[in-house]
């Protein structure tokens, strides 16, 4: 490895543990690094540096064997994760292996793992938006779950911190329910895009239409290159121009001479100090050779991925936590959350045959919730809300795969772009449920002996109303939008298809009721951290990966600050 330290000392006591490289790790790390502290980041897969191990990242179809197909030995090892659609030739090497990495459904439930360096921050849909107190009062006010011990106002300056560096572009609207960011330049609409959000917004009194908010560069930054509409990120992108780990946060790290990269590296556990009354450091499994290590630091931070940091957290018993590190309340591994989607409509649109774009634009349109705000339209069918995804475009020489012809005017035909299309998608919001859960399975072991979980949970009568409602919604803002041939779709899907896992070691005000505080601390373990989705205490119906960064840099702040006093 050129440019990363991998070298790890047994004997050495780091300042910080940072436990997972992905979206919130590398966040941790920066952070921790940049404020001084020696920290060591625990991988559980290989290293991946960024642009030397992207080694599709310029490859065509017809360069790859199969034109990007998966061999039979490559969709053997996704058994689970190939529901999702979204593996091919061009990324397999970024996905975990389902087989060395088994979990148990209860109930269906699809959970796409990333095991390298930088994680899932490779793979991610890079959709960025603020939550807003709309989201982090709902519990309050609704009843559902447990309070946010957080309000918008806490998280507000660690959104802007960490989009300053990210690099997000966007669309101000001034709307409360989703606030503005620090942005670059947006991406640009296109003309039926122009069209559709010009009669939506005419025809239904506050309802707006935007280019999605993306962790995209529209302009230079930091050394990184613009977004050159190619649509490849998923195999990395050469030119840095996605947020992802292994281009922004873990090289800014390690630039501080502070970081060291420890791979192949399978947590076991988070070791805690019946005398001390705090975690000691980390045990763990040497991926290649099985070797046992514990790690010593002051501080941990578990940022292994939802599911995974909870799995550790439930593995890391002690006399003082024998169900798991933290669960003094019974909630670790409860409320377990997602985002429904694949619920909306599509048609096609007349008059712009003679106009066209160029490019790949990896992006495309939202409209905000509109629904039970605090000055808005109510409904008595749900709570919480839906926003919708989508975009437009034509239709090209792939169309020819549903259609029976051949011959050379079939073949021309194909050449000719096809008629604008137009859809949206709703992601709605899932309550924090309790039955909602995960737990260790000791009768199915892993590839290194360890427990794996058994994932228990689904959609309930809110969600499923949610989804009516945006289908139908969906449809009627295209039929007044002016668009042909509509068809309302409900691709009917399990839990994880969003792979917006969040909750099950949720944060809280009352101990007894959570596991985390508002600092993202261990309730009874407080120089432990967890800053992934796994704190979630609500969902919202927005992306979340902004607020997993923010909350990350906001963290880890505070336990500088609290070494410093020590507090810790």
């Amino acid at each position: 490895m050129a440019n990363f330290n991998i070298d790890a000392d047994k004997n050495l006591t780091y300042d910080a543990i940072v436990i997972g490289s992905g979206i919130s790790g590398g966040w941790a790390a920066k952070e921790l690094c940049e404020a001084g502290l020696k920290t060591l980041v625990l991988e559980r897969g290989r290293i991946v540096e960024h642009v030397v191990d992207y080694p599709t990242m310029t490859l065509d179809p017809w360069e790859h064997e199969l034109r990007g197909g998966l061999t039979p030995e490559q969709k053997a090892k996704h058994p689970k994760g190939g529901r999702s659609g979204f593996i091919g030739a061009m990324n397999e090497h970024f996905h975990a292996n389902d087989l060395e990495n088994p979990y148990t459904e209860v109930k269906p439930f699809m959970w796409v793992r990333a095991h390298q360096m930088g994680g899932r921050s490779l793979l991610w849909g890079k959709q960025t938006y603020r939550w807003s107190d709309l989201d982090f009062e709902a519990n309050a006010k609704d009843g559902h779950g447990v309070d946010w011990p957080i309000r918008y106002k806490d998280i507000e300056p660690w959104y802007t911190h960490v989009e300053k560096f990210a690099g997000i572009s966007g669309e101000a609207l001034g709307l409360p329910q989703l606030p503005d960011s620090h942005f670059l330049p947006p991406m640009e609409l296109n003309c039926v895009e122009k069209h559709v959000k010009a009669r939506i917004e005419k025809e239904f009194n506050g309802r707006n239409m935007i280019i999605g908010r993306v962790a995209h560069l529209t302009e230079p930054l930091n050394g990184r290159g613009k977004c050159q509409f190619r649509n490849r990120c998923d195999r990395g992108c050469p030119y840095g121009a996605y947020f992802s780990s292994n281009a922004v946060t873990l090289p800014a790290a390690n630039a501080t001479g502070n970081l060291t990269i420890r791979p192949f590296s399978i947590v076991q556990s988070v070791v805690y100090d019946e005398q001390k009354g705090k975690a000691s450091g980390v045990r763990i499994i040497d991926a290649e050779t099985g070797e046992d290590i514990v790690y010593k630091a002051k501080i941990v931070f578990v940022n292994a991925s939802t599911l995974s940091t909870t799995q550790i957290l439930l593995n890391s018993t002690s006399n003082r936590f024998p169900n798991g590190l933290g669960n003094d309340s019974g909630e670790l591994g409860h409320n377990l959350m997602d985002h429904t989607y694949r619920v909306g409509a599509m048609g096609t649109v007349e008059g712009f045959e003679d106009q066209y774009y160029k490019g790949r634009r990896p992006n495309g349109i939202y409209i905000p919730r509109y629904v039970n705000l605090k000055d808005g339209p109510q409904s008595d069918k749900f709570v919480r809300g839906f926003g919708f995804q989508g975009g437009g475009g034509r239709s090209g020489w792939g169309a020819g795969g549903n259609q029976e012809d051949f011959g050379g005017n079939f073949k021309d035909g194909l050449m000719k772009p096809g008629p604008w299309e137009f859809f949206i998608t709703g992601f709605s919001e899932c309550l924090p449920y309790h039955e909602n859960q995960v737990y260790l399975n000791k009768d199915v072991l892993d590839k290194w002996g360890q427990p794996t979980l058994s994932i228990d949970a689904e959609w309930k009568a809110n969600e499923l109303a949610l989804n009516d409602q945006a289908r139908k919604d969906a449809k009627e803002m295209l039929e007044r939008a002016g668009l042909k041939d509509i068809m309302e779709f409900d691709n009917k899907h399990e839990m994880g298809f969003g792979i917006h896992e969040m909750g099950t070691a949720r944060m809280g005000r009352d101990p007894k009721t959570s596991v985390l505080n508002g600092n993202n601390q261990v309730h009874g373990c407080e120089n432990v951290f967890v800053t992934d989705g796994a704190c979630m205490t609500s969902s919202s119906c927005v992306n979340p990966s902004l607020t997993y960064m923010a909350l990350s840099a906001r963290a880890a702040n505070h336990a500088v600050s609290e070494l410093k006093k020590m507090n810790l």
